[in-house]
Parts: structure tokens; C-alpha cells; sequence
């Protein structure tokens, strides 16, 4: 077998040299770079940066929201089980298995994620809500806050799918201004809990000064 890198710390330098000779990143900030970065290095696919979008305050939304304490919402347990949680000042919530949830969905015809979303609203005030699995979450999410919801400080709003996935994504990028929210997300099918979860990460180590 030929020799490889086993040192953690290399693989991960090594990884991230590769990735900013491999992708263009002009188009973003410094801070929004390493999100990218992140993103790509999850996914394994240089070309996920074109489809990667921010509001123009996400980042520093996201920093200020850890530094006030957020509560940190999440939509699957998949998802809460990616975030680095030494740094984290409270348990991430996930409310999907809820007792009652399967129930209420199926009376409802509805997905469980989306029903889930109802026991979000007493923590949605000074939080970071994190969804990478289901379309049918942002979307309810999104009509919270036009009902009337307290706003998410950061919507990192990163599902993955054939239906709905692109349409969530992208009713969220053209109506964040009206909704009153800042965003991360990416464009299109692709999506998935460990791009979220890593956008979320990264936001972390951006708090604590730590870059790649």
C-alpha cells in the first residue's frame, strides 16, 4: 500500500490548499470564503460554490446570535448530531421525536419535520435555525414569520431533494428582505445535513477566531 497522510491536522491543511487552488472564491467575503470552503470540502465537489448564496449580513448575524447565547433549532436529528458542541453554551433542540409528532402529522397529512416546527416558536427569538433534510421545514418555517413569528437571527436553510429543495431555497433567497431575515443556503437539489451542520461549524470557529 502506498504511504498516506494520517495526521489530522495535515489531511485537513492539506485539504483545505486544495480546495482554494481548485475554486474560485472572488465572488466572496473572507469570512464567506471559509463558509465555502467548508461547504466544498463536505461535499467533496469544487463546484458547489456557484450555488452557494448569503445575505449580505449572514455571517456576522450568525457570530453576533452565538455570542448573545441563540438557541440553536435544528430539524433532524442528523443534523444536531454534526454540530461541534464543545462550544456551544446550551444543547442544540431537535423536536422531530417528540411523542406526539408522528401523530399530529398524520392527522394533518403533513410531514413530521413540518409539524416539528410548531414547538419552534417559543425559542425562535435569538436563535440560529439549521434545516438540511426537509424542503416541507423551510417552508414552514418561512410561514411562521409571515404569520407572525418571532425571526430566527440566521436561517441556515440547506435541504436537500427533487421536490420542493430548490423552490424553498429560492423563495428564501428573493424574500429574505421582506421576511426580515438573513440566510445562508444553497441553490438548487443539493442540500443534506452535513452541509448544514458544516455551515453552522463554521460559523463557530469564525467566533472563536479559528480559520482554515
Amino acid at each position: 500500500m502506498d504511504s498516506y497522510i494520517k495526521n489530522p491536522l495535515k489531511i485537513e491543511k492539506k485539504s483545505f490548499e486544495m480546495i482554494r487552488a481548485a475554486t474560485d472564491l472572488s465572488a466572496f467575503t473572507e469570512l464567506e470564503q471559509q463558509v465555502v470552503m467548508r461547504l466544498i470540502h463536505t461535499c467533496g465537489n469544487p463546484e458547489i460554490a456557484g450555488a452557494v448564496h448569503f445575505s449580505s449580513n449572514a455571517i456576522q448575524a450568525g457570530i453576533d446570535a452565538l455570542n448573545n447565547h441563540c438557541s440553536v433549532l435544528c430539524d433532524v436529528e442528523m443534523v444536531k448530531q454534526g454540530l461541534t458542541k464543545r462550544f456551544l453554551d446550551s444543547q442544540p433542540l431537535c423536536f422531530l421525536n417528540n411523542p406526539e409528532i408522528a401523530d399530529v402529522a398524520k392527522t394533518n397529512g403533513e410531514s413530521r419535520t413540518m409539524t416539528a416546527l410548531r414547538l419552534w416558536e417559543p425559542h425562535l427569538g435569538n436563535s440560529i435555525a439549521i434545516i438540511g433534510n426537509a424542503p416541507t421545514a423551510l417552508y414552514r418555517l418561512m410561514e411562521l414569520i409571515e404569520q407572525g413569528s418571532p425571526k430566527p437571527d440566521l436561517i441556515i436553510g440547506i435541504p436537500v431533494g427533487f421536490v420542493g429543495a430548490p423552490e424553498s431555497k429560492q423563495y428564501l433567497i428573493k424574500h429574505h428582505q421582506r421576511l426580515g431575515v438573513d440566510y445562508i443556503t444553497v441553490s438548487g437539489r443539493t442540500g443534506g445535513s452535513a452541509l448544514a451542520s458544516g455551515a453552522f461549524n463554521t460559523l463557530v470557529r469564525l467566533k472563536h477566531g479559528l480559520r482554515f
